[in-house]
């Protein structure tokens, strides 16, 4: 089993024992802010059940349907993971503002709720950042996607306990509800982050500015005579097609050696790289 796995199904399990604890902590105190975590928690959970299919879906090796690979299929999840946080942040919203205008706000267990939060802040720190060096060693965006999302609930959690902490002070228990509705704001800002990272590659947008001037400065340093390069990303893979001038006089076979060495060079700098060349006389 490849890394990615490994830590997209910790991810899986860390959520599902969170989802409990926050659960029972908001039924018992009555906490409309847990209770939004509680649902957060399970849009993160969902989440990392897409993120764990994807990652291993994404790895297979191209196929007679699927001659590019199947690396699109982890930005279709976070897509999908995006979608999914928004909802949830709306639905937490509109409840809270039915506890602001509805009936009166009854408390109990604050101190409980507060401890929840604490924990749950700290066990998403520790996950998230492994999930994140994951990502990065592997240059997977569903992990990267999920990352994200437990990296915003420690905030919102942190928040939330901070919230029933001044409410602990007070006794001021709207502050609960109102709590409920920044921690959903922040959501919302978290899910149009992940929808336009994870959204791009798939209308085959190029790579970033600074990736392609290393790109380039590597074709400049092997005295390449190229044009119209061309970039675009899948998943956790990498594509690049560029037209090459060589004397007209050279053979076939080295000017097939000649690309192949512009494509080691390449595969050096960049993992999961495809690389095409379309070979031009001077």
């Amino acid at each position: 089993m490849n890394a990615k796995v490994k830590i997209a199904r910790l991810s899986i399990l860390s959520n599902s024992l969170l989802i409990l604890m926050k659960l029972a902590a908001g039924i018992l105190s009555g906490s409309v802010s847990i209770i939004s975590e509680a649902i957060h928690s399970s849009m993160d959970l969902v989440a990392a059940i897409i993120a764990y299919f994807s990652v291993k879906v994404s790895d297979n090796p191209p196929d007679s349907r699927h001659p590019y690979g199947h690396g699109k299929i982890e930005n279709i999840s976070g897509v999908i993971e995006a979608i999914l946080i928004f909802i949830a942040a709306i639905w937490i919203i509109v409840e809270a503002i039915k506890k602001l205008l509805g009936e009166k706000i009854e408390l109990d267990a604050i101190a409980v709720g507060s401890a929840v939060m604490l924990v749950s802040a700290i066990v998403n720190y520790i996950v998230s950042k492994k999930l994140y060096k994951v990502a990065i060693e592997t240059n997977s965006v569903a992990l990267e996607a999920d990352a994200l999302h437990l990296k915003t609930d420690v905030y919102t959690s942190l928040g939330v306990a901070v919230g029933l902490g001044l409410i602990m002070v007070t006794k001021i228990n709207w502050l609960d509800p109102l709590v409920a509705i920044l921690v959903a704001l922040f959501i919302i800002r978290e899910s149009y982050q992940l929808l336009t990272k994870a959204f791009t590659p798939l209308l085959d947008t190029a790579w970033g500015e600074n990736e392609i001037l290393q790109l380039e400065g590597t074709l400049r340093n092997m005295d390449v005579n190229y044009h119209d390069l061309r970039t675009r990303v899948a998943g956790n893979y990498k594509f690049i097609d560029l037209h090459i001038q060589i004397p007209e006089d050279v053979s076939v076979g080295n000017a097939h050696q000649y690309c192949d060495r512009i494509e080691d060079e390449l595969t050096k700098t960049h993992e999961n790289l495809t690389v095409t060349i379309h070979v031009e006389p001077t």
